[in-house]
């Protein structure tokens, strides 16, 4: 097994220096629990259901940062906060179920969620001692991932609106560029595998598509493709962090682009979901 003291690990002062900026960045949470403030609405149940997806991703990619020591109490920061938004989600969804306003499908896909959450919580509770470890967590990661895009995809369809795709594909993005990262990580801990390098390249092509995708959409205002063009740029950045060699330079690197790609998708998603909620009234 690989032992912690054994990867690279940042600088004193690169941490410093970039521990402000990714927890700048991931302070996602109030928005997102002000939104819940108002009565759920189909648009933002997909914003809420889908922000699981990235969620999952989030919190194992916290989780092998904190084994490489790559910003480690920014990482901690972080997984508590995923785990506030987790409960947070939860709450406001179950309160649709309560007032009857989801299928039952829908209410047993998201009582799933909540157990495969649990785990992972279960999981990420110690810190991680050796690299498979943080293989497990990816792997729970991936089983809560599966799940959250049921109940994501289920909600959708409810909504009867072409628009409503936009807001999920968009809200995709989010869970992209936390599992970009966690499987460069995961490399970085000698967590290499043939499924890990192929969903690096499938997600980065995923992930380029669906900008394209988004980009030529007519449901689109000066504030969508404002956004749409900041996106396109912090990708780039992103993409090229992926790109450089797991050392002290590359980590830092994907830790802070992957942070400030998730806020402007998460942005970018709330964009969607404000023309959607026009749309259904």
């Amino acid at each position: 097994m690989q032992e912690m003291r054994d990867v690279p690990v940042l600088g004193a002062t690169c941490q410093r220096r970039t521990a402000v900026q990714w927890v700048a960045a991931s302070v996602l949470l109030p928005t997102w629990a002000t939104g819940a403030q108002a009565q759920m609405g189909l648009s933002g149940a997909i914003n809420y259901a889908g922000w699981f997806r990235a969620l999952s991703q989030r919190m194992a990619k916290a989780y092998c940062q904190q084994y490489l020591q790559v910003l480690p109490s920014a990482a901690v920061d972080v997984m508590g906060l995923a785990r506030k938004m987790v409960q947070v989600g939860s709450t406001e969804l179950a309160k649709g179920m309560q007032s009857g306003q989801w299928p039952a499908e829908v209410g047993r896909q998201l009582q799933e969620v909540q157990k495969q959450f649990a785990l992972l919580n279960q999981m990420t509770s110690t810190p991680a001692t050796a690299t498979a470890a943080v293989v497990a967590a990816s792997e729970q990661a991936d089983r809560t991932l599966l799940i959250a895009q049921a109940v994501t995809e289920a909600i959708e369809k409810l909504a009867q609106a072409p628009s409503a795709r936009l807001v999920s594909l968009a809200g995709r993005q989010r869970m992209l560029s936390q599992r970009l990262a966690k499987n460069y990580f995961l490399t970085a801990a000698k967590a290499q595998s043939k499924i890990v390098q192929a969903q690096l390249a499938a997600d980065a092509a995923d992930f380029r598509q669906a900008l394209q995708t988004l980009g030529a959409t007519p449901v689109s205002t000066a504030a969508i493709r404002n956004e749409l063009e900041l996106a396109g740029s912090q990708w780039l950045f992103f993409e090229s962090a992926l790109r450089r060699p797991a050392d002290e330079q590359g980590l830092s690197a994907v830790a802070t682009t992957s942070e400030r790609l998730l806020t402007v998708m998460d942005k970018l998603t709330s964009l969607y979901e404000a023309a959607l909620r026009e749309v259904l009234g």
